[in-house]
């Protein structure tokens, strides 16, 4: 794997935004519900990509897994600037 100092544009549809938002609502909800503290959990499955971090309670570790990190991070990029009034 080589890099570049080129710009590389990084792009994904806009059915699979609404299921990444969704899905990050209910594995949020599951980690509440087995005692974890959520954004702990989230965080250190996206930064390491140890599934581990997100139990098995309501599938929620097979629904996260679904998505590439990367697309999970955009989304939450995205929605951050958004709520902040930055014209996406």
């Amino acid at each position: 794997m080589s890099f570049t100092d080129e710009t590389v544009r990084f792009e994904f549809d806009d059915s699979s935004k609404k299921e990444i938002g969704e899905t990050l609502v209910s594995v949020y909800k599951s980690l509440g519900e087995k005692g974890y503290n959520p954004i702990n959990q989230m965080v250190g499955y996206v930064l390491s990509g140890d599934p581990a971090y997100i139990p098995r309670h309501n599938d929620a570790r097979n629904r996260i897994r679904r998505f590439d990190r990367d697309d999970i991070v955009e989304e939450l990029i995205k929605n951050y600037l958004k709520n902040r009034g930055v014209d996406l």
